[in-house]
């Protein structure tokens, strides 16, 4: 009964959430983690086995989507200056947050590498989210702030996974069958999509559910996690994604209507309000710590390949949502920082998903010229 109480609860505060987001303006997944900071806090809900797996999961299911939606088109033509901005956008974060939180903040070098991964992401969510509504998503500045985004992330996948693997062979022999289902899903899986696909019971989801549940198998047998190995899979697939719209649309439905909200959900129980009073100022360091870096590795490159737009650029991608909220809550999880850390890393990522995109969209939000404009339209009828 209990159980079951709960669970009607949470599922109501998820519904609340979306209600709030949509009335408001802002992203879904910061009103699902303040409702779980709620759950938590104020009504003492800490979690359950279900929750616990359904947030795991939904993590994973969260990192296959971002590089699903991956455009590898757009990563080829803009090569050169997304590598040049997604990775400076990504190391000189990690390695400033990583040394503040280990010599500042005197934290364990477990604890300053997750945080060094949890502030060097870039929020693809909040980024596409902007840009579409911008219509800024069909120009060249959003096309490389996209492509930037997507390596930045992709560096915080690799530090996530590389640093806290246990070397030995079961390590090894995960990544290696990864790297085979990675190899062989964008020629074994098309044709089960067509044979299958466009029926009511969905067989190609089920599909995909457990291939990333194989994944997370193999990581808890490797000793790794499964971030990694769930990214690349959603890359390799993207080109699928993108010719069949429909199975891509729908796999987002399944995902953002039951999944992943008990992710964010079960990210705001774990923050403790207690445990962040006495680190105020700690968190606030980390925040400008974390922007500092950002601008530093970001405004140079953006004033030289977008001059007209660099403090723009450098806003967007000084913002974190869900790779910082994966690499906190696996932090907590594996052991690696305690629930006060995790309290403050997490509002530190939620702070970056929400000032920055502010000041961008409130002052320095680029104008589109007609031509612009028109092709902004043009695009958006073509993908209707």
């Amino acid at each position: 009964m209990q159980t079951l109480a709960t669970a009607a609860l949470l599922a109501l505060l998820v519904f609340l959430a979306s209600v709030v987001a949509v009335e408001a303006a802002i992203s879904v997944a910061i009103i699902e983690i303040a409702a779980g900071v709620f759950a938590g806090n104020a009504l003492g809900i800490r979690g359950a086995p279900w929750l616990d797996f359904l947030a795991q999961f939904g993590g994973i299911l969260l990192t296959f989507l971002a590089g699903a939606e991956v455009d590898p088109g757009l990563l080829r033509s803009k090569l050169r200056p997304s590598l040049a901005l997604g990775g400076a956008s990504f190391l000189l974060p990690f390695l400033a947050s990583a040394a503040f939180a280990a010599f500042v903040a005197h934290w364990t070098p477990r604890a300053s590498l997750i945080a060094g991964a949890a502030l060097s992401t870039t929020s693809l969510a909040v980024v596409y989210v902007v840009l579409v509504e911008t219509r800024l998503n069909a120009t060249e500045l959003g096309k490389l702030i996209m492509a930037a985004t997507f390596v930045t992330d992709i560096g915080t996948a690799l530090a996530l996974s590389l640093l806290f693997a246990a070397p030995g062979w079961a390590t090894a022999g995960f990544f290696a069958v990864s790297a085979l289902v990675v190899l062989a899903a964008p020629r074994l899986l098309p044709p089960v999509f067509e044979r299958y696909g466009a029926r009511v019971i969905e067989p190609e989801i089920k599909l995909l559910f457990a291939l990333l549940l194989g994944l997370m198998l193999l990581a808890q047998w490797g000793k790794s996690h499964a971030v990694l190995p769930a990214f690349v899979l959603g890359l390799a697939l993207a080109p699928m994604f993108h010719r069949h719209r429909e199975l891509q649309r729908k796999l987002r439905v399944v995902a953002f209507g039951m999944v992943t909200p008990f992710f964010f959900l079960k990210g705001g129980m774990n923050l403790s309000l207690g445990d962040l009073g006495p680190h105020v100022v700690l968190l606030l360091g980390f925040f400008l710590v974390k922007i500092a870096a950002k601008s530093v590795g970001v405004f140079p490159l953006a004033r030289l390949h977008m001059p007209g737009a660099a403090t723009y650029t450098t806003l967007l991608m000084s913002t974190g949502l869900t790779f910082g909220t994966i690499s906190a809550l696996y932090g907590l999880q594996a052991g690696h920082i305690d629930r006060a850390q995790f309290s403050v890393l997490l509002t530190t990522v939620i702070g970056t998903a929400i000032v920055p995109t502010l000041i961008a969209q409130g002052w320095f939000a680029p104008r589109l010229t007609p031509e612009e404009q028109e092709e902004a339209l043009a695009r958006a009828e073509e993908s209707a």
